[in-house]
């Protein structure tokens, strides 16, 4: 008899559990997936709902928002706004300011090991890049770098890489000692680069180059060269400051490289393991940037020359959105809250 009301009890148990669940009473909630995008001639960081494919809202972060990074918890992001040489960190659940740091220089775009406990931020006319505490924004070290453009975080707590405009190469920073462990030559100008995970293989575009190298880490060496197809004639790369290729990423499963031709409003996309470009996909006017959705699904790409953001089906290969933001939008990074 114990022995069948016990059996009665749990499962009277697990059918009021199972009810609960599917009203949502014992769940916790469920997290929504943004993009959060820099206006570089505005005010403030555009946020878009990734599940609606809509613009949600803007933050008031400073005049000319230039970068913006998340960790892995995503309740932080750290913005760099030119205008006031300052770090911010913000909530990521209101966009309300949480700590300001005043810098001795112009900050481009910043990265944050997963951990959030570092932030590095590159300071162009500063010739440094500064290492800060992600909790209390204080600078812990400051690394000597020639005209630094982009630092990038490859999921990992124990390295930053940073691209050194001045010197043709990228450096790799050991976050354990705060020292550089590498200066990798790159053969040109590099701007925004990819590593991917292992930190074996290194993509870097670099300015007037319709395409981007590749380098091997270990070795310090230029593997190859990836070359897009080639620009019309009529295009004069100057008022762009010679940017061809911008907002390189690899894909959460690291297997395709995307990037941003910047004067044919479209994005290339690398076949890693197969090492063949493939058809472009057709966004906004300048593209900029391109950040993919916690999911993988989507990939977001800010238009600087159309003041919004187009947002690409992977699997579809196919623009399936376009989203006004701000003023010449930037950088982005995608964040679930």
């Amino acid at each position: 008899m114990e022995m069948r009301i016990a059996r009665r009890q749990v499962l009277r148990m697990l059918v009021m559990g199972a009810a609960a669940a599917g009203l949502g009473f014992s769940q916790s909630p469920r997290r929504r997936s943004w993009a959060l995008v820099t206006n570089s001639d505005g005010s403030d960081i555009s946020v878009i709902d990734l599940e609606r494919l809509a613009r949600a809202g803007d933050w008031q972060v400073g005049e000319r928002p230039h970068g913006i990074a998340v960790p892995e918890s995503g309740r932080i992001a750290y913005t760099t706004i030119e205008s006031e040489k300052a770090l911010k960190s913000l909530d990521c659940s209101t966009g309300k300011v949480l700590r300001t740091l005043s810098l001795p220089g112009r900050p481009n775009q910043c990265a944050v090991t997963p951990n959030g406990k570092l932030v590095a931020v590159p300071l162009f006319d500063g010739d440094s890049v500064q290492i800060v505490d992600g909790d209390s924004l204080r600078v812990v070290k400051t690394l000597a770098v020639k005209r630094p453009h982009n630092c990038l975080n490859a999921g990992n707590n124990e390295h930053m890489f940073v691209t050194s405009t001045g010197d043709n190469q990228v450096n790799m920073i050991d976050l354990r000692m705060l020292e550089y462990v590498a200066e990798i030559p790159v053969g040109g100008v590099p701007r925004p680069i990819a590593v991917d995970r292992e930190e074996k293989t290194l993509y870097v575009a670099l300015s007037g180059f319709h395409g981007f190298v590749i380098v091997d880490i270990p070795s310090r060496k230029v593997a190859s060269k990836v070359e897009f197809p080639p620009l019309p004639p009529s295009i004069d790369l100057r008022p762009l400051r010679n940017t061809a290729t911008h907002g390189l990423t690899l894909t959460p499963d690291g297997k395709e490289l995307w990037a941003a031709s910047v004067p044919t409003e479209s994005v290339y996309v690398y076949d890693v393991q197969n090492g063949k470009v493939l058809p472009a996909i057709g966004v906004g006017k300048l593209p900029n940037w391109i950040a993919f959705s916690p999911d993988g699904r989507y990939g977001c790409v800010s238009n600087t020359g159309s003041n919004d953001c187009s947002i690409v089906d992977r699997r579809m290969r196919k623009e399936v959105a376009r989203i006004a933001v701000g003023k010449a939008p930037k950088r982005l990074a995608t964040v679930a809250v």
